[in-house]
């Protein structure tokens, strides 16, 4: 039943992609105007449909950034982004369906998590936070940080960082009493020469969209390897988050990341997350964020997988 209706909707999705291309040439100024109302409607995502998947209640977005301007970008911030703040989110969450998320501090605050710690009071109980903080933290500010819904620390070393990999170790070992987790976003190769270290944290690591696996050879690659390996020994989880970071086939139908997700969650069904990455500061050209969930509810390929993917799995690693 709900491969049925995803598959209506995308069907529904195409045509009016291709409807708006043909006729873009005898309407710029209406099609224009409509795009305009559209993101006014959903800010820093494309497309105003819903999304056509049943999801299951408590569904949990697992990655998504609040950019407030009342906060300072830290010095030296290389990728920054026009203001995405909680109502603006609410907005998109109402189009999604899903009612739990997760805040993650962007990289353009450094290590101050003020922005995000804003965003969890006005979130509420159904909202938790990944913070970046670096070794000078004092254990009282750790106690505050997780009675303020904080759960994990990242390491966004892919794009540059405040922080290093020589800081997750020691780290870990501070904040495994409270039960967060390391997240971490590296390049292939800075991930392989760090496998040691991550196999042997006392805390859960989670991989930032699809921990970077190259979809040419995926299977076959170390990365996908190493990563699987911790998944299924339960000590690591991944975000499928991102799908058009590397994609070479693009929207709508991301094709060759569906290999690479659908192997994940077979693998490891009860490992894995989802996350938008809204606002998305990656992309010039924003996503359709419900064409996205739709998509990955169709690569989950049943709601058992689905209700795992989006309530599950989030539950027990954020403690909702």
């Amino acid at each position: 039943m709900e491969t049925k209706m995803l598959k209506t909707g995308q069907t529904r999705r195409a045509f009016l992609r291709q409807a708006a291309a043909l006729t873009a040439g005898l309407g710029a100024a209406a099609c224009g105007a409509s795009a305009m109302a559209a993101d006014e409607a959903f800010p820093h995502s494309s497309g105003s449909e819903r999304i056509s998947a049943r999801l299951p209640a408590n569904a949990c977005d697992c990655h998504m950034h609040i950019y407030d301007d009342r906060f300072p970008w830290a010095p030296g911030a290389k990728l920054l982004h026009p203001p995405a703040t909680v109502a603006m989110y609410r907005r998109l969450q109402q189009r999604l369906g899903v009612s739990r998320n997760v805040v993650v501090t962007p990289s353009a605050y450094g290590t101050d998590n003020r922005c995000t710690l804003d965003a969890l009071e006005q979130l509420g109980a159904s909202a938790r936070g990944v913070a970046v903080l670096d070794t000078g933290v004092s254990d009282a500010e750790l106690v505050r940080l997780d009675k303020a819904g904080i759960r994990g620390l990242r390491f966004n070393l892919a794009i540059g960082s405040v922080t290093s990999a020589a800081m997750i170790e020691p780290l870990a070992r501070r904040v495994a009493h409270l039960g967060w987790h390391m997240q971490v976003n590296m390049s292939n190769d800075e991930l392989l020469a760090n496998r040691e270290m991550l196999s042997r944290l006392p805390v859960p690591v989670v991989f930032d969209h699809f921990a970077r696996i190259p979809l040419q050879d995926s299977a076959s690659h170390p990365v996908y390897a190493f990563v699987v390996g911790l998944m299924k020994d339960k000590r690591a989880y991944i975000k499928l988050s991102g799908a058009y970071l590397s994609s070479k086939a693009g929207a709508p139908a991301y094709g060759d990341v569906a290999p690479l997700a659908r192997a994940l969650m077979s693998a490891a069904p009860t490992q894995v997350l989802w996350g938008s990455d809204w606002p998305h500061p990656t992309e010039k050209h924003k996503p359709d964020d419900a064409l996205l969930l739709d998509l990955m509810a169709e690569w989950a390929g049943s709601g058992e997988q689905l209700n795992a993917l989006l309530v599950d799995n989030p539950a027990r690693l954020y403690r909702f």
